[in-house]
Parts: structure tokens; sequence; C-alpha cells
């Protein structure tokens, strides 16, 4: 799906109406420059030297890149997905097939116990990242493949596909880093922004953090459910509301139970003539596991280290066609490394230019890279990169940072700890704003 309204590379300053009524139909010289909001992370607004008509320009050149390299897709591209889904199943097969010896030791080792595991948790890491979040954004749709197609492709997570489209298609990459509106910012649990208010729950933060890695899948299913926001309204909503609701609930636990009785019942059941039914568990239980922290790394690495940009609400208003690819190239971070970690990250290593163009054909994103980051250098913009083991320890970091109250003058954090552990004490409230 494309996230930002199309329009010919040649278009004029002042757009026409555009297919995504949340854009602007006024000239960027007839509102203000909206900026993104300060953050502990930039001290400074990275755009405030933009003028309105650069911004725009910036569009321009965006929208060009985009056009030439959807207007070259084709065999190659085909061959490309087609290679990555047929190696995935093979490496799924082969890996499964080795876990039927899993519990066969050779001198105390169990050698196919490690070599299945591994295989395993490579398959389902490329399952769901290059394949399975790239199908379902719809980059493969114009291939006209009903089998990797975004409306029929079902991938191997808790999360429903229809509901994980709604909540990352249509809500994440349209309000990409704004505050009260991407729920990926903190996925609800944690507190990503000094601006956003500190209470008792968050001081423990880190463990959230780890936790949420450890079960991703679930933690994701979750949220595309909504079900903090359901358990917080419950009583106030219309019981069509409730019926509506429940009926997706119900979705997610069929998925789920799909799952659990394939890798947790159906594979160990096949490997009971051998004696590794347990191993072969244990080998799921773990590949699951990696499949769920590498996931969630690579996610919060494009998105939460220092020095990428979070937005308030009103900074989206009339927001024009030039500042939404700002909004994109600011909001999201890259990552370096082998054209291998590049394919194991379903290319969200190359986040901006996927926020930029998530329909666009992942295996593409290496290519247009080095224009998009020499862009933003000619418009002196900040393009964050950095290697995996770099960002993932800032974002941590940054949790633990961000779990304690602010630093303000005149105040010390531990005292305002200590009134909030009294108050809960007290109320049993944990979520009393300081």
């Amino acid at each position: 799906m494309t996230l930002a309204p199309e329009r010919p590379a040649t278009a004029p300053t002042t757009p026409t109406r555009a297919v995504n009524s949340r854009l602007s139909v006024e000239s960027a010289t007839d509102r203000p420059q909206r900026a993104p909001k300060t953050s502990s992370s930039l001290p400074a607004n990275p755009a405030a030297h933009l003028t309105p008509e650069q911004i725009e320009e910036i569009g321009r050149e965006l929208d060009a890149i985009r056009a030439e390299v959807m207007d070259s897709r084709g065999a190659k591209d085909a061959a490309y997905i087609r290679k990555v889904i047929k190696t995935q199943r093979y490496l799924e097969m082969g890996s499964r097939a080795v876990l039927l010896f899993s519990g066969v030791k050779v001198k105390g080792f169990r050698p196919a116990w490690w070599l299945g595991t591994a295989g395993l948790s490579a398959a389902k890491i490329l399952e769901n990242m290059e394949i399975g979040h790239n199908v379902m954004h719809g980059q493969w749709d114009w291939m006209r493949d009903p089998k990797i197609h975004s409306t029929q492709w079902e991938w191997d997570n808790a999360s429903p596909s229809k509901q994980w489209k709604h909540s990352h298609n249509e809500l994440h990459h349209t309000f990409t880093n704004v505050l009260g509106r991407d729920n990926d910012l903190g996925y609800g649990i944690l507190r990503v922004d000094e601006d956003q208010p500190w209470t008792l729950f968050y001081l423990f933060q880190p463990v959230w953090h780890v936790g949420n890695a450890l079960l991703f899948e679930y933690g994701i299913a979750a949220y595309d459910l909504e079900l903090g926001g359901y358990l917080a309204k419950r009583k106030r909503m219309s019981a069509e509301d409730k019926a509506a609701w429940r009926t997706e609930a119900m979705e997610v636990v069929a998925k789920v139970k799909r799952q659990v009785t394939r890798d947790y019942v159906v594979h160990p059941a096949m490997s009971l003539p051998t004696g590794s039914a347990r191993t072969t568990i244990t080998a799921n239980l773990v590949a699951n596991l990696v499949r769920n922290v590498w996931t969630n790394t690579v996610i919060i690495c494009g998105h939460f280290p220092p020095g990428i940009a979070v937005f308030e609400k009103t900074s989206i208003e009339g927001e024009t066609r030039g500042e939404w690819y700002l909004r994109q190239m600011l909001g999201s971070g890259n990552l370096t490394g082998s054209k291998a970690m590049h394919v194991m990250t379903g290319n969200l290593s190359h986040q901006i230019e996927h926020h930029l163009f998530p329909d666009m054909p992942s295996n593409r994103y290496a290519e247009i890279a080095p224009r998009i980051r020499d862009l933003m250098d000619r418009y002196d913009l900040p393009y964050v990169t950095g290697s995996l083991a770099k960002q993932s320890a800032s974002v941590y970091w940054k949790v633990v940072q961000l779990s304690l109250p602010n630093k303000v003058e005149g105040r010390r954090r531990r005292d305002v700890v200590l009134k909030a552990a009294r108050h809960f004490a007290r109320t049993g409230n944990l979520g009393r704003r300081y």
C-alpha cells in the first residue's frame, strides 16, 4: 500500500487533492512550517533550517526516486522473492527433519538438536521478516501471484495478518513516531520520550522491555488487538463494539492454538519413534524465542535510538506530502551490516528507506539507500545509522534512563520515586503522573 498519495514526479509546487485525505492540499507557502518536537535525543529541531519550498522539493525528489524504481520492477525482483520463499521453506522442512533425531546423543552431544534449532530459528526469522512483513505490505502485489499477495498471506506469528496490517500498515506507517497516534512508540508499556509523564509503572520498564522481547509475537498480538484499550474502555463500550472485539480476540486465540499445536504437539509427536519428542519441543521453544528477540531488536533499532525524532499530534495537522516524507526520514534509523544481515532483518536495516516507500520491494532498498543519504546530506538532515550492537545498546540505555523521573533542578529523582511508591502503597495506583 502507498501511505503517501502518489503524484507525478513533475507535479507543481501546489499539490492537487490527494488520495490520502490526511495530507494537506494547500500550498506549502500558505501555512507555517511544523517542526518535530524537541526531545532528549534531539536538543534542536533538525529541520529548522528548511523552508516550506525546500521540504516540498525534497518530496518531489523522493517521488522521482520512487517512480523510477517502481517502474523498473520485473523478472529479477520476482525471482528474488520466489527464491527467498523457496529457501525458507526448504530450510524449515530440512530443520524439522533433522529435529526428528534431536534426542540422539553422539559422545554426550546432541548435534541434531543444535543444527535443527539453528536452522528452524533462521527459517522463522526469514518467514516473519523478509517474507511475511514485506508481502503483507503489498510489496509484491504487482506480480499478481495469489500465493505471494498481501490479501492472501498468513504468517507464522500469533497476530492474524488482517489485524497486523491494520495496526502496522494503516496506523504505524501513517503516524510514524507521533506521540499519542503511533502505538508502536513504546507499545503502550515503555516511556520513550522525556515529555511523556513519568509514573511508577515505568520504573520497571527495563523488565517489561526484556519480557516484551522474549514474548514479542504475543505482545504484538495483544497490541494489534488493542487489548489495553479494551480493558480500559470496556465498561463504556456498546454491546456491538464488545462483540466485535471478542470476535477479533477469538481469531487471535484460534491462530495461537494452531501455532501451539503445530510446534508443541504435531512435530514432537512425529519425533516419538526416535525418542526425540522432548528435545523437539525445546528446539521449537528456543527457535520461537530467538525469532522474537531478533525481531524486537531489529524493530527497536529502527525507531528508538538517540537521534531519531518524535512528533506532537499538532505537528501533523494539514501535513503536506513533503512534510510526511520529512517525518519518515527524521523518525527512522538504519543499521549497517552485511548483505546476509540485511536479508535477515527483512531489509528493515534500511528502515529510513522502508518508511519512505513501504510498498517498494525490499530488495531495492540497498540500491536507493545511497541516493537517500545523499539527499539528506544535501539538505543537512541527520541520517541516523549504526551497527546492530551500537544501536541496540543505545536503546537499552535509553529505556533505563527513561524508567526514572526527569532530572529537574531543585528535586531529587529518588524523592519522586519514593513519593510515587508511598502513593502506590496507599492506593494501589501505579498510574499517578509526576
